[in-house]
């Protein structure tokens, strides 16, 4: 039975799998709307001390209509990510794509965790421009025939078609078939994509960065999606920082080498294994989360 957490403003929480350990490990999608059900394979292939828990935001993917939701659950985001690093304790966050962006743009953050991991995600909104001259550059006559159709009709399905037709951005091409087979199966949620698209994507930036937790920044060698470039910044290379390029992989890089995407985590748990404390941070205050087990 799958362990299921909400917070008090309708951020979901789902435990993927458990061991022994003192870490929970906090995974968020990137997108936005297409949910954590794209973190699967990650959380299958990964062996990681404590737990594993798949975070969704209200309003995004399949958490449409969570308990404790405002009416407007977007009028939360990013911010509301500070009840989930406080529902639990000796929190890793970790974030893909604009999820890690999420958690950068959340300083609030850095009180309640122990850890930070950052998938295919960037330091600013520089990764955007270079992500459209990259489209440009090669251009997909299937994505460009669905746009065409989610502009007329912005509906969940619609847009789908088009990250299922963006395949060969996100993928090498070996990884192609089994990347289309994920975007194909996602419950993507057309509202948190317009949401961000008018509010974030074009002006995020890093509003904080760890000074002394631990951070892995791991990204595809390939990845067309988000440019890594921006994590070049003597900022982003401190001491307690490691970078983690996966070779022959794109934005996914999980599903194109899955071995490679486990060692540097296995690599980073070890460092986290070492500085968790029995004295844990506390759990969020009695009341204002519960678990329910759907």
């Amino acid at each position: 039975m799958t362990t299921t957490l909400f917070t008090a403003s309708g951020v979901r929480l789902r435990c993927r799998g458990r061991q022994a350990g003192l870490l929970n490990w906090l995974f968020l999608p990137g997108g936005p709307g297409i949910g954590s059900e794209s973190l699967e394979e990650l959380a299958s292939a990964l062996d990681l001390p404590g737990a594993v828990w798949l975070v969704d935001l209200p309003g995004d993917g399949s958490n449409r209509k969570p308990p404790g939701a405002p009416a407007d659950p977007y009028s939360v985001w990013p911010q509301v990510l500070v009840e989930a690093a406080m529902a639990l304790p000796n929190v890793v966050f970790a974030g893909h794509s604009t999820g890690g962006m999420y958690l950068l743009a959340t300083p609030q953050l850095e009180q309640h965790i122990c850890g930070l991991v950052l998938l295919d995600s960037a330091a600013d909104a520089a990764w955007h421009a270079k992500f459209v001259g990259m489209t440009q550059r090669n251009p997909l006559p299937a994505v460009e025939a669905a746009t065409a159709v989610y502009e007329a009709d912005r509906c969940d399905e619609n847009i789908a078609a088009i990250a299922v037709a963006s395949a060969p951005w996100n993928f090498t091409p070996s990884a192609i078939p089994a990347g289309q087979e994920l975007l194909s199966r996602m419950p993507y949620n057309s509202a948190a994509v317009e949401w961000s698209d008018a509010h974030f994507d074009h002006t995020y930036s890093a509003a904080w960065w760890p000074r002394t937790l631990p951070v892995l920044v791991l990204a595809g060698a390939e990845d067309r999606i988000v440019w890594q470039g921006g994590w070049d910044s003597p900022r982003y290379r401190g001491a307690n920082v490691s970078h983690a390029s996966i070779r022959s992989a794109g934005h996914f890089p999980w599903i194109d080498n899955p071995d490679a995407v486990t060692e540097a985590f296995g690599t980073f748990a070890a460092r986290m294994t070492k500085t968790a404390h029995d004295d844990a941070r506390p759990p969020h205050p009695s009341g204002s989360s519960r678990l329910e087990s759907p």
